[in-house]
Formats: C-alpha cells, structure tokens, sequence
C-alpha cells in the first residue's frame, strides 16, 4: 500500500534522506523511528507529494505520483505542526476540511458528528479552538485527518506535547483503525508508542535506515542485555565467587546490592541460590525497544 524506493533528498548541503526504501503492507501499521532531524518528516512529506524527491520513486496503491487529488483523497495526513484554525471552533474546522475532501450533506454531517466524538470534543464542539487544551488541539488535528475515511494514514508523531488522558485517547483511535484494516505509518521518537502499537519498524537516522524489523525482532538483535539489580540478604563476603557465578564482566557492588547485565537472567538467578547466595529483592529489567534506538543510534545529546 505504501513504497519508498531509494528516496534521496537534499537541501543545500544537508543531506535529509540518503537512499531509503520500505514498504507497508495492506492493514499493517509502520513505525519510523528516528532522534530529530532524522528525516522522518522528510519522508512524510515526500509520500504524500509536498515535496519531491531528488531520486527515488514513492508509490500509494499501486500509484507513483502522490500529487494527483485521487491519490491524496486515499491519504489521511496528520502532519506534527498544528493544521486546524484557532478562530474556528472544532466544528467549523471539520466542516471545512470535509468540503475540502469534497463531502457534502448527509455524509458531511454524519462525518463530522463522528469525529468529534473520537475526539471527545462533541460537548464543545461550538467552542473557538483557542480556547482548547493542547491535547484538545491536538485531537483535534488527529480526526481532521479521519473525515473521509482514508484507506492510508500518514501520522507525523502525532501525541507531541499532550496530556496522558490525550495520548491514551490517540493511541485509542489509531488502535480502532488498525481494526478497521487501514494502512498506518506512523513516525515518532518516543519508544513506548512504537511499541504499544507498530507491527514493524524502522530505525532512521542521518537520513539512512539502519535496521527494519518487527519490535521483537529488533530487540533481539540489538537490545543487548537484560540489567539486574539483587539485594541480597547480608552484604555478600566473597565477591570473586559472585562474579565467577554471574560470569558478566559488567558488574557492579554497592553494599548489600549487586548491578550487572546477562542474556540469560533467570539462569544466574538460579546458580546463585544453588550456592547459597539468598536474595531479599530482584528488579529484572528486559531490553527494549529504547535499548534499540540508543544502541542503533547512540546516546550523545542531540540539539
């Protein structure tokens, strides 16, 4: 439903999008996950035809030029930045956009009536927006997109600076269409939401996809390590024996608690308590998908 073939882009000397290819299957929802200025947005824009690429060809069932109206009427685009007017209050803004994608009477009506509950916005719906909440706007902005039921949506991290009780209704309604069988590319930077609802992803960064693969997948491949933290009962007296045990070369003692990394941390739980080392408490921590984005990505501070 969804093809980026070795898409490049380039604005002066800074190169945005260095040969990046993937492809969403029908029904499937799609995370590309990348630090700022990674190029997500670049790519966004490229798949629905505000920009064009340098090389490469962008392909939306089964159609190459993403600037045609029949191709963007499948597209429902929810771009980072806000797109609804502020003077206008949520209806008005629905209604316009709805016009826009050439509905009309009945089926604008009902339309409109049905995204501003997914929005939770029906009880004020008269309101002027500029006097919504952030994750009010924000919902608001998500079901513009929604009006005339799109095969395709193109979320452009789309829970940026909201409430929990906002992202939790976000994540709501992408879930509902994952039901309905829509097509959803969703491009974020926090890890917790690509993992809550992405089928597969991809890692983006400097313009270049390093790995794309389903969560799972990628974790193995790149997560690293499960980190535990046990406390034991005393302060343990032979610290060689411990380490010999764990047989983890990146451990740490502090008192009567001990920090390390291993791939199998049940297994040196175990040996422990077969030789008599008892603990009071264990944290396990598994990897994830962040273990991924740093590890892929590194972890310097990025402005």
């Amino acid at each position: 439903m969804i093809k980026a073939d070795n898409l490049k882009k380039r604005y002066g000397k800074t190169v945005a999008l260095d040969g990046v290819s993937f492809e969403v299957q029908k029904g499937e929802t799609f995370g590309l996950l990348g630090p700022n200025g990674a190029g997500k947005t670049t790519t966004i824009r490229l798949l629905c035809g505000l920009l064009k690429p340098d090389s490469g060809t962008v392909t939306l069932d089964g159609k190459t030029n993403p600037t045609l109206v029949e191709v963007r009427l499948s597209l429902g685009m929810v771009p980072q930045t806000l797109a609804i007017y502020e003077e206008l209050s949520a209806e008005q803004n629905l209604y316009f956009f709805g016009r826009i994608y050439g509905l009309s009477g009945q089926r604008l009506k009902e339309s409109v009536s049905n995204c501003l509950e997914i929005a939770g916005l029906t009880q004020r719906s008269k309101e002027r927006v500029s006097k919504y909440s952030g994750g009010m706007k924000r919902r608001l902005n998500m079901v513009c997109s929604l009006l005339h039921e799109p095969p395709l949506l193109l979320l452009d991290e789309p829970t940026v600076g909201v409430d929990p009780q906002s992202r939790n209704s976000i994540f709501d309604t992408i879930e509902a269409m994952k039901k309905q069988g829509r097509t959803i590319l969703y491009t974020t930077h926090y890890m917790e939401e690509a993992e809550r609802i992405c089928d597969r992803v991809a890692i983006l960064d400097y313009g270049k996809i390093l790995d794309m693969d389903s969560v799972s997948n990628l974790i193995d491949k790149h997560g690293g390590f499960s980190h535990m933290e046990a406390e034991f009962e005393k302060s343990p007296s032979d610290l060689d024996k411990i380490r010999q045990l764990i047989g983890s070369s990146n451990i740490q003692f502090e008192e009567t608690k001990v920090k390390f990394e291993t791939p199998r941390p049940m297994e040196s739980l175990a040996l422990l308590n077969r030789n008599g080392i008892h603990l009071k408490s264990l944290k396990i921590q598994s990897a994830n998908l962040e273990d991924v984005f740093l590890n892929l990505t590194g972890r310097r501070l990025r402005d």
